[in-house]
């Protein structure tokens, strides 16, 4: 009988262990809980984060978010969804600089895959988590007004520069953040595809993380959270850099230390930043509850890029 007595004696001190444990992580929170309060935080999330479905961890990161009083607002890509799509369809599907020619065949495929199945699927994840969540495109409300994009090459026979046509690929011109105050207003989490209007109705194909940065400027977020696949800005070691001022980030990427892929997402963040958002973080967003750690503990996760 005694042991039984120092068995569920023992039990109780380890669950009373995880319960202080729980209220500690809460309290530490607190403080950032407090800075977020009533701000506007824009999440872009990987069309390859997705490739396995809604990650559980995303959908209740955001959900929490919302109800600690943070209006998140989430932009999305679709980029291999898209390319499966196309392949299946036996529509062709060619790369420049990283960016998709998207030809008239390819903009309705485009359209269809990024407003329909994976806008819908965050959507339902976001709701299933126990949010209100609401899909749009940034033709609705004419929300991102897009030009066509123009990219140069250099012909490597005559040395001059030429334009290549990408077709239906599109940068924002205008951002109408009407919409998205209303929908916050309404309390429910905006989710957007990046599809953007042009001036005469034309459907265009926006970089995700492009629409994320415009649209984080317009709202004047306090934070603007790019999920990708790595750790974050690296140097040449190969170890995380945390933090990173405009002028340090534009060095990095003359000096090559910054270069591919990242180097996109960076330029993302600094024009985000310089148009009025206070910092914005590339994550990785393989790490459960990576939006929270960034958010609400004091050592906070990825590279962050701020004006100084």
């Amino acid at each position: 009988m005694a042991l039984q007595d120092e068995v569920g004696q023992d039990r109780n001190l380890r669950v009373m262990a995880r319960w202080r444990s729980t209220a500690r992580v809460l309290v530490e929170a607190l403080p950032y809980i407090l800075r977020y309060d009533g701000e506007t935080v824009v999440v872009k999330y990987g069309g390859h984060a997705m490739e396995g479905g809604v990650s559980e961890h995303f959908a209740q990161d955001i959900v929490l978010m919302k109800q600690t009083g943070i209006d998140p607002v989430v932009v999305h890509g679709g980029g291999p969804q898209i390319g499966s799509m196309l392949s299946k369809l036996s529509i062709p599907s060619s790369f420049v600089d990283g960016l998709r020619v998207t030809d008239e065949a390819a903009i309705e495929v485009v359209e269809m895959v990024l407003t329909g199945a994976i806008n819908k699927q965050i959507v339902s994840g976001i709701n299933a988590a126990g949010g209100r969540a609401v899909g749009l495109s940034g033709k609705d409300g004419n929300m991102v007004v897009a030009r066509k994009l123009e990219r140069y090459k250099l012909d490597p026979m005559t040395l001059e520069r030429r334009l290549v046509d990408l077709g239906f690929v599109g940068v924002p011109e205008k951002i109408n953040p009407e919409v998205l105050r209303t929908i916050i207003n309404s309390d429910l989490i905006p989710v957007i595809a990046p599809i953007g209007v042009g001036r005469k109705g034309e459907t265009y194909n926006i970089n995700a993380d492009t629409v994320a940065g415009s649209v984080a400027g317009a709202m004047t977020a306090a934070r603007l959270l790019l999920l990708t696949d790595v750790e974050g800005v690296l140097d040449r070691e190969g170890k995380l850099i945390p933090r990173l001022s405009i002028a340090e980030a534009r060095e990095l990427i003359a000096d090559g230390t910054i270069s591919g892929g990242m180097m996109p997402k960076i330029e993302t963040a600094i024009e985000a930043v310089e148009a009025g958002v206070r910092a914005a973080v590339i994550l990785d967003g393989r790490i459960p509850h990576v939006l929270l750690l960034e958010l609400f503990t004091e050592h906070g996760a990825g590279t962050m890029i701020t004006q100084e």
